[in-house]
């Protein structure tokens, strides 16, 4: 039996039933694919559900606001994946006439959409021979092959894109693609994959040579850098103060609270004093700590956040952080970054009682 067959009779057993596997609609893929890079499909689900809800159509989806449209992506970080989302849903619009295309050479001409993302759509809504190659892909053909090129060179990726090709049930490619990704999502799993059960476990040569948990290869990125953010909680009767970020940093345009940046960690009377010297704020100010310091790792950037209530205050003098005040059903409407997002949905009656 060929690997492809035997990979489709698996997934026939074992695959995972998911909403976006019951239709053929380019749109209704699109928005699954988006929505699941660098995302577990059981956070996906809730925001693609929410997503559709709102957006039905493609139409929809172009002419919302997109103050909208972050708010409901809060969570999910990667934030351009949903601007992009909007400028490719304008895209249909504007040249495809609202259709959204199921092919792959017009579907990878949308801002967003990559060679796995319109191999997906096109595969999966056309049936056309595109193979996929995401990360479980990568993790399958080079354990059952034994390769030991690493997957994120430029040598890798075109060897795995050949491999991948090559390997693609052309009669069934939409089938074949699924079930490759759940066979690496479910059984070839990255630690502690089900070797001893494996339909493969004959010819794969990793499992075979013993090097399985050596299997892919991925060159080490380059070293994170860390930021320090101190977070000010600013209330009066107007409300809570909330800044919105510029389009030149992470986060951009997205909703937090003043912030004060530091090169290192800095304990509160450190702080106090740094924010003094450089007249911060223009007046004489008290600042509570409001539980510990938060870690929330980006790309190449790990952020280590803290929060304070600040009392005393009339004024800051820093331009950029100029804000306006929102009562709390306000800054519910808000587009906020995760970090904001979840400090607030954690420490909302702890900050009720202090403001």
């Amino acid at each position: 039996m060929s690997f492809s067959q035997k990979l489709i009779d698996w997934y026939q057993v074992n695959g995972r039933e998911l909403p976006w596997r019951t239709t053929s609609d380019p749109y209704v893929i699109w928005l699954s694919e988006i929505i699941l890079q660098q995302t577990r499909v059981e956070q996906g689900l809730p925001y693609f559900y929410r997503f559709l809800q709102e957006f039905p159509i493609v139409t929809k989806f172009a002419a919302a606001d997109q103050e909208f449209i972050l708010r409901l992506w809060q969570g999910l970080g990667y934030y351009s994946r949903a601007r992009n989302m909007q400028k490719a849903a304008k895209m249909v619009v504007e040249e495809y006439g609202g259709v959204f295309p199921g092919g792959y050479d017009q579907a990878i001409r949308l801002p967003g959409v990559g060679e796995y993302t319109a191999a997906a759509i096109a595969s999966f809504s056309s049936n056309e021979p595109r193979a996929v190659v995401d990360g479980n892909v990568y993790r399958v053909l080079s354990r059952y092959f034994g390769v030991s090129e690493p997957i994120n060179s430029s040598a890798g990726k075109k060897l795995f894109a050949s491999l991948a090709q090559q390997m693609l049930d052309v009669r069934d490619p939409g089938t074949y693609n699924q079930a490759i990704m759940d066979f690496g999502a479910l059984q070839c799993k990255p630690k502690n994959p089900g070797c001893d059960q494996c339909v493969f476990r004959l010819e794969c040569a990793a499992y075979q040579s013993g090097q399985t948990h050596v299997l892919p290869v991925k060159i080490k990125s380059r070293v994170s850098r860390d930021r320090y953010f101190h977070y000010f909680l600013i209330a009066d009767q107007h409300g809570l103060l909330m800044v919105q970020r510029g389009d030149k940093d992470v986060w951009a345009n997205l909703y937090e609270f003043p912030l004060y940046q530091t090169d290192t960690s800095l304990p509160v009377d450190e702080l106090f004093k740094e924010l003094s010297d450089s007249s911060y704020f223009g007046q004489p100010i008290t600042l509570d700590k409001i539980g510990r310091q938060v870690k929330h790792v980006l790309s190449h950037q790990n952020i280590y956040a803290c929060f304070y209530l600040v009392r005393g205050f009339s004024s800051i003098k820093d331009k950029k952080c100029l804000g306006d005040y929102y009562m709390w059903d306000k800054i519910d409407n808000l587009a906020k970054h995760k970090l904001i997002f979840s400090f607030l949905e954690e420490n909302k009656h702890l900050i009720d009682t202090k403001l």
